[in-house]
């Protein structure tokens, strides 16, 4: 299965200017994602897609390929993620080059291991689903069988639609939220269905002691002290 990585990073982050080459610890947060990517054996091509020339510049330095600068219209602070996947797609199709799958990787999610990346891979391409998330598990009371949401007449119903609640906390079953660390989809997904997901999606669950997703600046100082707890 021939897997391009993408790393998308454009340079008009507000919760914390500058991120994606603000220093965490001794290097910018992007070379966080590359080291690990660059090192894995499963993803044939990397490549950044920015509309940043010093983000551009940072990257090309980590050896993450760089073949176009993101239009404007997808750098944008309402722009979604889908569209920037499947411009880089049809970037390198235009070019002679296609790929069975992409794996997208965030930076705001710096402390991935090669080995997790590889067992994510891995068991997207054994479980021929359409996709793969990485996820963490959700804590007992936010589980959507103990969430509530409001009627049209001012009342609450069980988010899940069922009209009983599970009452005992070991009954609940396990629920799961997307992390931000990995996602896998195959390129037909992504450019037939428009859609990151597909119809059926497998996961793989992230360590909870170096989950953090960094959007705001107390995000970045979380970082930071996990920085020094696993001595990464």
């Amino acid at each position: 299965m021939r897997i391009l990585g993408i790393i998308p990073a454009r340079g008009g982050s507000k919760g914390v200017p500058r991120k994606n080459i603000k220093i965490l610890g001794n290097k910018t947060l992007l070379q966080y994602t590359s080291d690990v990517a660059l090192e894995t054996s499963f993803i044939d091509t990397l490549v950044l897609s920015s509309d940043d020339d010093e983000i551009i510049e940072v990257a090309k330095g980590l050896g993450i390929e760089v073949p176009f600068k993101r239009p404007k219209n997808l750098a944008i602070d309402s722009s979604p993620t889908l569209p920037v996947i499947q411009h880089t797609l049809e970037y390198y199709k235009s070019i002679g080059q296609e790929f069975d799958a992409v794996c997208l990787l965030q930076v705001t999610s710096p402390f991935r291991t090669i080995s997790f990346l590889n067992n994510a891979i891995q068991k997207f391409i054994n479980s021929c689903t359409d996709s793969l998330v990485s996820v963490q598990e959700v804590p007992h009371e936010y589980n959507p069988h103990w969430v509530f949401e409001e009627t049209s007449n001012g009342n609450l119903k069980i988010a899940t639609g069922e009209k009983k609640i599970i009452s005992r906390r070991q009954e609940l079953p396990k629920a799961y939220h997307r992390d931000g660390s990995v996602y896998l989809t195959k390129t037909k997904v992504v450019l037939e269905q428009n859609s990151l997901y597909g119809n059926s999606i497998t996961y793989i669950e992230s360590p909870k002691e170096w989950y953090v997703n960094i959007d705001t600046m107390e995000d970045w100082r979380k970082a930071e002290e996990k920085l020094k707890e696993l001595s990464i």
